[in-house]
């Protein structure tokens, strides 16, 4: 398996347990990718976890165990991208084109996939469209 870069709808599903848990997990455990993960999507990661303990879907003691188990998986083997300016500006080409729906956020991961050469990983469907009209390989999650 290539390189994949974990977009946050996969990365929330590894450490929750939410409808795409086992999906994800079982990604992981039949693929034995060499994950890419951006100090981005890990903003994102813990963007999702604090909106979920607000709403009141997840405990803080859920969301606090969740970030230990996160950062404790960062450090085992994980490809750390930093979001460059050059990034930042592959994801505004991406919005310029207008004929694609996407929002910063997601033309952000699908640049910085792109940059590291990496299988974009999305549970979302307009992103993963998205992304193949752009020519960046989709990992089958």
């Amino acid at each position: 398996m290539t390189s994949v870069y974990f977009d946050a709808s996969v990365i929330v599903s590894l450490f929750i347990n939410d409808d795409l848990n086992e999906r994800a997990e079982e990604f992981v455990r039949a693929n034995s990718p060499t994950i890419c993960l951006s100090d981005f999507a890990a903003a994102e990661f813990s963007s999702a976890l604090s909106r979920r303990v607000r709403v009141k879907t997840l405990s803080r003691s859920q969301a606090r165990v969740a970030f230990r188990e996160f950062d404790l998986w960062r450090t085992t083997g994980i490809v750390a991208l930093e979001t460059t300016t050059a990034d930042v500006a592959a994801a505004d080409g991406y919005l310029r084109r207008l004929d694609l729906p996407l929002r910063t956020p997601d033309a952000l991961n699908i640049a910085l996939a792109d940059r590291a050469g990496a299988a974009l990983a999305t549970f979302d469907e307009p992103v993963a469209r998205c992304a193949k009209a752009l020519g960046v390989r989709l990992a089958a999650v």
